[in-house]
């Protein structure tokens, strides 16, 4: 493969690398970034894969990635807390457009925090319509996660996005590479337009992506960045871009053109954590209700070996044997999340990661969770909206609406709807009550997982929602409070290389 900037770094033989080794295995270049991982750190749920966890694995050598969804809101509360640490502040601080960057703390940065009975104060919501407002607060808190997970070392670093989030790509992108980004990974969908993006965003150049909006065509969202920052800035490293995928159909797809292949693939099975491929063929439940997967959901391994790209495969395979099979697949290495969510640095609030370690057996890959249509691993936790109790005690509300749905109405307008608002409202937009049966906020249920769930004048609170991968078998090996250091030695040195 060619050494471009758009190319996964490095072409000589697997990096091999683990805490402890001192001089670190590289396959090109004077750092850690310029060599393949063996290990990638999933990006996982709101929040949970923060800069704090991607720091910790890419301090090892491996891929320390954070999750890029909902990074606005996370950021903008974290400041409305009074910033513990002033670690938001000073990423803030080294944006390379200072105004812009004070401008998003003045409005949500509050000294010393607000109290725990006011509500915190919203972010845009995301739509097709431009705001200036949405894509500074979008951009700056990219900026600042990157920021700061790339702080102190020279291992590599990347960001996850959720394909089905069209409308913050963009902007969100663009932020991530301001600060450095040196991979970007996207699944849930069909993300066949960024290789171009990322190729646009790097010479600061408008970019655009197409969004689909429900009865309608021709729409698109972008960000233009000179116009965002007033300034051209110097070309931007463009990061490598790797396609989380769940069958070789869809990678040989991705791959069949220049214009939209990948620099490589995580090929996901149905048992990882969060959001996985619905079943192909017509939906059968099991006896608990859980979508049934067969052969053919299998990916054939082969043939994305023999497309000629890197990659990984993820569910499952976090442990040394898991990174065996995968090797011999022809794999460069695997990617693991659970394992990562369940450690030390991980996002989750202390108290509730620590009651999910005890329970991490209890997932139920659950087909209405989500307001995406894709079983969700819900984690079953008392207290959380894994209960039916608590998730009927909860009022139904949408009012941060990453996972909307755009639809055009009867006069050319756009609207937009989600099957977790209540049902009379998603009825009146015209889809039938059905789809709203069991669907769960995962947008406030995710941030209430890591702490900063909403909480209002009247008392309420919004209760978590958990997530986690089905194959828990890794936490025998590990100890009760292990590090993200202690998962990639178990692997690493523990796997037969």
């Amino acid at each position: 493969m060619d050494e471009r900037a758009g190319g996964v770094p490095g072409a000589g033989e697997r990096a091999r690398s683990g805490p402890g080794t001192g001089e670190r295995a590289r396959r090109a270049g004077s750092s850690p970034a310029d060599a393949r991982p063996v290990l990638i750190q999933g990006g996982m749920g709101v929040g949970v894969s923060g800069w704090r966890l991607a720091r910790a694995v890419a301090m090892t050598g491996q891929l320390g990635v954070v999750s890029g969804t909902a990074l606005d809101v996370t950021l903008a509360r974290r400041l409305q807390l009074g910033d513990p640490g002033g670690h938001l502040r000073r990423a803030l601080a080294a944006f390379p457009v200072p105004e812009i960057a004070e401008r998003v703390l003045s409005r949500y940065f509050v000294p010393g925090g607000t109290a725990e009975d006011v509500p915190y104060r919203p972010v845009p919501r995301l739509g097709l319509r431009g705001s200036r407002a949405r894509d500074e607060v979008t951009v700056v808190a990219n900026f600042a996660e990157v920021f700061l997970a790339k702080q102190g070392h020279d291992g590599p670093i990347g960001v996850n996005y959720l394909e089905k989030i069209q409308l913050a790509t963009p902007a969100a992108a663009y932020g991530a590479m301001l600060a450095g980004a040196d991979y970007v990974l996207m699944g849930a969908g069909i993300p066949a337009e960024l290789p171009r993006l990322l190729d646009e965003l790097a010479e600061h150049r408008d970019g655009r992506i197409s969004v689909t909006v429900a009865g309608g065509e021709g729409h698109t969202v972008g960000l233009d960045p000179v116009a965002l920052l007033g300034r051209r800035l110097a070309p931007l490293a463009r990061p490598a871009f790797l396609a989380i995928v769940s069958s070789h159909v869809l990678a040989l797809y991705l791959a069949r053109s220049a214009a939209t292949r990948p620099d490589g693939f995580v090929v996901e099975t149905p048992v990882a954590g969060g959001h996985s491929a619905p079943p192909r063929g017509r939906m059968v439940l099991d006896p608990a209700g859980q979508p049934v997967y067969g052969p053919r959901d299998e990916a054939d391994t082969a043939k994305v070996a023999a497309l000629g790209l890197p990659f990984w495969l993820a569910g499952g395979y976090g442990t040394p044997v898991g990174l065996e099979r995968a090797l011999a697949a022809g794999a460069e290495g695997i990617q693991v999340g659970s394992a990562f969510a369940l450690c030390r640095e991980s996002g989750l609030d202390p108290a509730l990661r620590r009651r999910l370690r005890r329970r991490a057996g209890l997932v139920r890959n659950d087909p209405l969770a989500s307001p995406t249509g894709f079983p969700f691993k819900v984690a079953a936790l008392p207290g959380t909206l894994s209960e039916q109790d608590v998730y009927e005690a909860r009022p139904r509300l949408c009012d941060l609406g990453y996972l909307r749905t755009p639809y055009e109405k009867a006069d050319g307008s756009i609207g937009y709807r989600c099957p977790a608002e209540p049902v009379d409202v998603y009825v009146r937009k015209g889809r039938p009550a059905e789809e709203a049966a069991g669907r769960r906020c995962l947008c406030n249920g995710l941030l209430a997982a890591i702490g900063l769930g909403q909480h209002r004048a009247d008392g309420y609170t919004e209760p978590p929602l958990l997530t986690l991968g089905q194959d828990t078998g890794f936490l025998t090996d590990l100890p009760d409070d292990h590090s993200a250091a202690d998962v990639v030695a178990h692997i690493l040195l523990g796997a037969h290389l």
